[in-house]
C-alpha cells in the first residue's frame, strides 16, 4: 500500500473530518466569545468598577515606557500587560462555562436517548391534523348534545 493511498484512507475517516469540523467551529466560537468578553462584558465590568479599562492595565518594565495605553507602551518597550492576561482569563472562564453546559446537554440527551432505547418506550406520535380535528368536532358535538 503507497503512502498516497494510506493516506486517502486516512482521511476518509469519519473521525479526521469530525476533527476538522470541531476545530473549525472552535475557531470560530472563540472569536464570537472574544468579541463577547471585549465588547459586551469586559465594558459591564468597567463601568460597575468605575470606569476600568482591563486592557490599559500593564506595568512598565522600562524607564522608555511612558505612555498611557498598552498599544503605544508596548511600542516604546517591554511591558507586563496583566489588563491582556484578565481578559483572557475572563474569555477563558466563559469558553468553559458555555462548553460544560454543551456537554452537560449533549449528555442529557444522550442519557434520555439510552433511557428510552432501554425501556423501549418512544414518546407517542402525534396525531395527524385531521384525526386531531376530527376529535375536536367529535368533542363539541358531544358537549353541544349534552
Amino acid at each position: 500500500m503507497s503512502v498516497i493511498s494510506e493516506f486517502q484512507s486516512f482521511i476518509a475517516k469519519g473521525n479526521v473530518m469530525d476533527l476538522a469540523v470541531g476545530v473549525i467551529i472552535g475557531g470560530a466560537f472563540g472569536g464570537i466569545v472574544k468579541s463577547l468578553t471585549d465588547d459586551i462584558i469586559m465594558p459591564v465590568v468597567g463601568a460597575v468598577l468605575g470606569g476600568f479599562d482591563f486592557s490599559n492595565y500593564f506595568f512598565p518594565l522600562s524607564s522608555t515606557v511612558n505612555a498611557p495605553t498598552l498599544a503605544a507602551a508596548r511600542a516604546q518597550g517591554a511591558v507586563f500587560a496583566y489588563g491582556s492576561f484578565i481578559t483572557v482569563v475572563i474569555n477563558f472562564l466563559i469558553l468553559a462555562w458555555i462548553i460544560f453546559l454543551m456537554v452537560k446537554g449533549v449528555n442529557f440527551l444522550r442519557a434520555q436517548v439510552e433511557h428510552q432505547e432501554k425501556t423501549g418506550k418512544t414518546p407517542p406520535a402525534p396525531p395527524p391534523a385531521d384525526v386531531r380535528l376530527l376529535t375536536e368536532i367529535r368533542d363539541l358535538l358531544a358537549k353541544k348534545a349534552a
